[in-house]
């Protein structure tokens, strides 16, 4: 009886940042700061489309 969604890539670079929101590594909004900090997750939802346009 294990968990079925720990074997699976999230199929979407959204999906890949609210993962990452929900472990921590991420804030759940962004401050809005000039210079964005390391755990915006705009920051994070741009990263994660870029690894998916070079995936692809």
């Amino acid at each position: 009886m294990g968990k079925k969604d720990k074997q699976r890539a999230p199929r979407s670079p959204a999906a890949t940042v609210k993962k990452l929101i929900k472990a921590g590594k991420v804030k759940g909004r962004c401050c809005r700061s000039s210079s964005r900090c390391k755990k915006c997750p705009v920051l994070a939802l741009r990263k994660a489309k870029s690894k998916f346009a070079a995936a692809a």
